[in-house]
């Protein structure tokens, strides 16, 4: 072996070593080792030299990246051997559907790899790094690694968030209009049903919020968050409803209206008819106008009259018999007015045994 790269390093009779510096892809091959002795002695050996793969390079990105576009990255190394492997990630989460090529270099001893990813840019790739990782023996388990981030360009996102889920009259309503984009929108456009706000003294526009202060039943409607960019714009609406406050109030009212008429109606039971007419044209001042329902005060006035009525049929009906009992003891009496003595009464009196069969008496 004649070369400048090659050392003697030991030698002995029983030892010969050599060392090999800067090795090429030309020194592999087969080393001899002979014993020139009686006969010769000799020992051979293949030496394999691995070719290192070059540091990979990624091409075919151009930014920016506008969002539905279709991305064809490639990834490319050359002068493994054997051939080098390719695997691609994206945010750290390895991407398995690529396409992978190995051509020969023109040495007919090394290779060329690369390695291509196609996808659709969306906007969640905004800001993504990609890498690339080339795996070989030559490495040491270090790999090599080419890195890109992606900058992709899309329309606004556009969302209302509100500060009051149940708006009602007096009260102030705050929206504010979130809106995501790249490059950045333009400050956002405030509308109500598709014209300009009403009242521009209550409704105020600072950047992204619109406030609306002491609100009212004119301030219903649909408003419209728009926002753009250079690539195009974006909306969403809102729905404002304004409620009535007593509306919160009608659970607590509508026990003690029922109360007031209860006690109203047990009143009437135990009054006179003039009381009951009285208590009917008492109305409870919690009651809801236009509120439709039983009037208990005038249910107690009729059956107060009901109950009047029927004591003073009662009070007449006693009379009525009392007269007839005496009437009929009158009767009785008759014929012993003009008798000498008490026996010559009780037999002329028309209600002795005498006349017993002549007199019939009828009671209802």
């Amino acid at each position: 072996l004649r070369d400048n790269r090659i050392e003697l390093v030991r030698a002995s009779w029983h030892e010969l070593s050599i060392s090999v510096s800067d090795v090429s892809l030309s020194d592999e091959g087969q080393y001899t080792c002979s014993l020139f002795t009686m006969p010769v002695k000799t020992s051979k050996a293949f030496l394999t030299v691995l070719g290192v793969p070059e540091k990979p390079q990624i091409t075919g990105f151009t930014s920016p990246v506008m969002e539905g576009e279709r991305m064809q990255l490639t990834c490319k190394t050359s002068g493994s051997k054997p051939a080098a492997d390719i695997r691609w990630f994206k945010n750290d989460k390895e991407v398995k559907d690529v396409k992978y090529l190995k051509e020969e270099d023109e040495n007919r001893k090394t290779f060329t790899v690369s390695s291509t990813l196609d996808f659709l840019a969306d906007r969640s790739d905004d800001g993504a790094v990609v890498s690339c990782r080339v795996d070989h023996e030559s490495l040491n388990s270090t790999p090599q690694i080419a890195m890109q981030v992606l900058e992709i360009h899309y329309t606004p996102l556009v969302k209302i968030i509100s500060s009051n889920s149940w708006p009602e009259e007096g009260q102030t309503i705050i929206l504010t209009c979130e809106s995501k984009g790249k490059p950045v929108p333009e400050p956002v456009l405030w509308t109500k049903d598709g014209g300009e706000l009403p009242d521009p003294e209550r409704m105020v526009v600072n950047g992204r919020v619109l406030s609306i202060s002491f609100l009212n039943k004119t301030d219903n409607g649909t408003y419209r968050c728009e926002a753009k960019n250079p690539i195009g714009r974006n909306s969403t609406e809102y729905v404002l409803i304004v409620h009535d406050v007593f509306n919160t109030l009608l659970p607590t009212t509508v026990i003690p209206s029922l109360t007031t008429a209860t006690v109203t109606t047990t009143v009437a039971l135990t009054a006179s008819t003039t009381t009951s007419a009285t208590a009917t044209s008492i109305r409870d001042p919690n009651a809801l106008a236009g509120q439709t329902g039983p009037d208990h005060a005038l249910i107690g006035g009729i059956v107060a009259v009901v109950v009047f009525v029927t004591l003073c049929s009662i009070i007449l009906l006693g009379r009525y018999l009392a007269r007839h009992k005496g009437t009929y003891l009158t009767n009785e009496a008759k014929g012993a007015e003009d008798a000498p003595d008490a026996d010559t009464a009780i037999i002329n009196a028309e209600g002795s045994q005498v006349n017993a069969e002549e007199k019939k008496e009828y009671f209802i």
